[in-house]
Formats: C-alpha cells, structure tokens, sequence
C-alpha cells in the first residue's frame, strides 16, 4: 500500500503527486504540514526526523526527499522512460532534478512568499527585483537547452519534466513584468500542461493562511 503524508498544495507534494497520478498508481494521502499540523509529532518524526513533507510509505518502505521518491516510483513501478536507464540519459535526468532545487528553488519560494504570501505594502521590491532577474536567466538556460526537444531530456517525457513543470507552473501565477520570452520553454509547457499529473495537481492554487491571504 502506497501512503504519501503531505498536504496536496505543497510545491514538493505536488511533484510526488503528479508523478503518481501519471504512473496510474493507487495511494492513500494523509494531510501534514502547514495548517495540517503532524509533522512534529512523534508518529510522523518516527518516519522523517527532518519533519517536512511529502514522506512517501510503500508497505514498510519509508522514503522522504520528493526528488528521491520520485525516482524510486518511476524504478520501481514506472517503465524505462519515466526515469531511463541508458547512463547519458539517466545522468541528463539527474543533472535537471538536481538544477530544479539548486538554480530554481532559492528563487522560486522567496519570491511565492513574496508575491503569494505578503500584502503588496509590506513587499521588499528590491529582493524581487535581484530574484526575478536570476530566475529569468535560469530560465533561459531551460529555454535553449529545450529548443528541437519534445521534453528535457529528449523525446520522452521523464521525472524531470515533472520537477521542473511544478515550479514552472508556479512562476506562471507571479505578477512580474520581467518574465523572459522563452519560446522553446512555453511550448514544452504546453506540452506537459496536457498530462493528467498537470491537471490534477500542479495547478492547485495555495491554501489560505489564517490571515486570510493565499
């Protein structure tokens, strides 16, 4: 029995969602993190002392990490695209997971807070100013290395199609006036916006914070 523990509006549940919905898996979803609470509890930090989400139960199986347990359903359950086995295409796959976090991710959730989570009044303009400019270059790098491709790594889609697609679904919802013009990077986005993973749960928009803001 599959059981991802995180609230389904997370960045990084999403991932393990969409992934699991496109793997056509069967699964069991307990809401944790944010408003849900649990992962401070001692059930949950018996399973990922780190106390985030998603963690990810197959039988006795305990996985935390959404790029981790998107590999490992894609080994275990998926087929030889999903996450290839050819060692230049599996090294490409790796190289976009680990780009995701490391060039995207320390720009994309200060400026979701910044633009999502905060009053306009109380936005600092000069920090999203500096993020959005780098995200935009990053994102012009995905737009070259895209052009003649279907997806990331070629003509199939993979595992890094889906860690890029949420954060690139997520900069669609920022009200910026510098987002790059990346042809290449809109068609693949329109591509992958048509896979059942992207319907279901890359589009979800934020919760409400008690505040009353998203």
């Amino acid at each position: 029995m599959l059981t991802v523990w995180g609230r389904e509006r997370g960045l990084c549940v999403k991932k393990v969602l969409w992934c699991l919905e496109d793997l056509g898996l069967n699964f069991e979803r307990i809401d944790a993190g944010r408003q849900y609470g649990r992962t401070h509890e001692e059930e949950y930090l018996r399973l990922n002392r780190n106390g985030l989400v998603p963690t990810l139960l197959d039988d006795d199986f305990v996985l935390w990490e959404s790029n981790a347990i998107m590999r490992y359903l894609a080994r275990q359950y998926g087929n030889d695209t999903l996450y290839p086995l050819e060692p230049r295409l599996h090294a490409d796959v790796n190289r976009w997971l680990d780009w995701s976090m490391g060039a995207l991710w320390p720009d994309i959730v200060p400026l979701f807070t910044s633009l999502i989570r905060t009053e306009p009044a109380k936005r600092d303009q000069a920090a999203i100013k500096v993020q959005s400019e780098r995200i935009a270059r990053n994102w012009l790098i995905l737009d070259e290395y895209l052009q003649g491709k279907q997806y990331v790594t070629g003509e199939h889609f993979t595992i890094a199609d889906i860690a890029l697609g949420v954060l690139a679904q997520t900069y669609e919802t920022f009200e910026l006036d510098n987002k790059p013009d990346a042809p290449h990077l809109a068609a693949w986005y329109a591509r992958i916006s048509e896979r059942p993973g992207f319907k279901r749960y890359a589009v979800l928009p934020p919760e409400q914070d008690p505040s009353g803001h998203k």
